[in-house]
């Protein structure tokens, strides 16, 4: 029996379709005290994990020099939205390579998207 079939599961509707590579600004809610407020938190999308409720995905940042990673559940009510800012060009699914790597040997190329041709 699986968990889909207790719980009706619904896609997030402010999360489009995103892939290792790009580059995401991620809204979540941050519960401080008794207040609520939404912090952005942008960076490249190392890992995403497909799923109907434990789907998430892991979003890399570098802030002061230092790497920061932060993984988002997908259904979670904590997740206000995701923009795309731009897509990355990668050949694999886990970018955990860039894990080592600081400075311009850390960019990905843009993947070129034509939208006027079939």
């Amino acid at each position: 029996m699986s968990m889909s079939s207790l719980v009706e599961v619904k896609s997030h509707p402010d999360i489009p379709d995103i892939a290792p590579g790009d580059t995401v600004n991620v809204r979540a809610k941050v519960v401080e005290g008794d207040r609520e407020r939404i912090q952005a938190f942008q960076g490249v999308v190392i890992k995403v994990r497909h799923g109907e409720i434990n789907a998430n995905f892991t979003v890399r940042r570098v802030a002061y020099g230092v790497g920061v990673e932060r993984t988002f559940f997908v259904n979670s009510s904590l997740l206000d939205g995701v923009e795309i800012v731009r897509h990355g060009k990668v050949r694999r699914a886990k970018l955990h390579y860039l894990r080592g790597r600081s400075g311009k040997a850390a960019r990905l190329k843009e993947k070129r998207v034509d939208k006027g041709k079939k």
